[in-house]
């Protein structure tokens, strides 16, 4: 028996993620004069869509674990928060133990939660991600050997394909998605995981031969100011280093995009939007009070761009009340019940006083139900 076979037999039954629902908001609706669908991936089992990326990285290298070490494989991982998350469950998941270096700046919050979910040691070293990247593989993987599986948050196309399984799941549950897919798909931005297995999943599918507006999607990919690498990079036209992360929206706190995430925002189909600390609370805030949903900074700015105009405003046109919209609710476990009624109060001019445009659409509550799979 292999490796595989032997850790990742029950892989049919229990993957590390698991398909998320998608439901249609009608109070999002409203506001933004289209139909806004909500991809919730702040319901996978780490609370954010790291679980889709990180655990098909995992299963990955599973297969190629010679069958002596099967026994001693241990995964390793750097990050401040949501990535160590998904690491440690999809580890959890094949029966592995999972250690993770996050930085000094991690808070206890984030550090209390890898421990609750089973990580099998959490290490604090460095002031920056780098930092503690550059501990874990140089101090603390080697005590391991080759029994060391290291895991990024990020960079590895392994990864942006198993993002790219949140592209599969709407073909299936989007109405009608084949002959009249989503008008615009909204992703929030760090290092650019996500934003390239959402363009990779959107190239995978059967195309129209004769591309129209009415056809094609164009992902938003968006940022807070503070933390946008991306933007940068499409202003100097070549990646650029930040010289720091100033943004609350820590999640988002690479200096540095990928190179493959900007050339994929390079396409006529791709646009970068920027918005402010401030509005990423409020699309925090207005998810709570209007869909009972408590999400990170990092993905409460992509459901801002709902409110007041953003959208229309990110597309350079006016929207159509039938076009539909997607929002990934990417999640982040960095969030508490607290901390939003903190950002409410910190941003009150943003929340309380900018009220958005409700439009007179009549929408379904959600999609219909999606038929058994085969």
């Amino acid at each position: 028996m292999t490796v595989s076979e032997t850790l990742i037999s029950s892989q049919e039954q229990e993957k590390p993620w698991i398909e998320t629902p998608l439901v249609e908001s009608y109070a999002l609706s409203q506001a933004a004069g289209c139909r806004i669908f909500l991809k919730l991936d702040n319901l996978q089992p780490s609370g954010s869509f790291k679980s889709r990326g990180i655990g098909y990285y995992i299963l990955r290298r599973l297969e190629e674990i010679p069958p002596n070490n099967a026994s001693q494989a241990h995964i390793f991982t750097s990050s401040g928060g949501n990535a160590g998350l998904a690491a440690v469950h999809a580890s959890r998941t094949v029966g592995l133990p999972c250690t993770v270096v996050v930085p000094l700046s991690t808070k206890p919050l984030m550090i209390n939660k890898l421990k609750a979910a089973g990580a099998h040691e959490v290490l604090q070293k460095g002031a920056t991600w780098q930092d503690a990247d550059t501990y874990l593989r140089n101090e603390v993987m080697p005590k391991a050997g080759n029994a060391a599986i290291y895991t990024p948050p990020f960079d590895h196309p392994d990864i942006w394909t198993g993002h790219s399984t949140l592209i599969h799941e709407l073909s299936s549950q989007l109405p009608a998605f084949s002959s009249s897919p989503p008008a615009a798909i909204i992703c929030s931005v760090g290092g650019g995981g996500l934003l390239n297995g959402i363009c990779q999943g959107l190239d995978s599918l059967p195309h129209p031969q004769t591309p129209s507006p009415t056809t094609t999607t164009t992902v938003l990919a968006v940022e807070t100011a503070g933390a946008a690498s991306l933007a940068a990079a499409l202003d100097a036209g070549k990646v650029v280093t930040l010289p720091g992360i100033t943004s609350q929206a820590t999640s988002l706190g690479a200096v540095r995009v990928l190179e493959s995430s900007f050339l994929y925002a390079r396409r006529e189909r791709v646009r970068s939007v920027v918005l402010s600390d401030g509005e990423a609370a409020m699309g925090c805030v207005r998810l709570a009070d209007e869909e009972r949903l408590m999400v990170e900074l990092a993905c409460g700015v992509s459901v801002a761009v709902c409110f007041d105009g953003r959208l229309e405003a990110a597309l350079g046109r006016k929207v159509r009340s039938e076009e539909k919209v997607v929002v990934v609710v990417c999640g982040g476990s960095n969030v508490s019940v607290g901390m939003v009624e903190g950002w409410r109060g910190e941003f009150g001019d943003v929340i309380l006083d900018k009220r958005p445009t409700m439009h007179p659409l009549q929408l379904p509550m959600q999609c219909p139900p999606k038929a058994p799979s085969k």
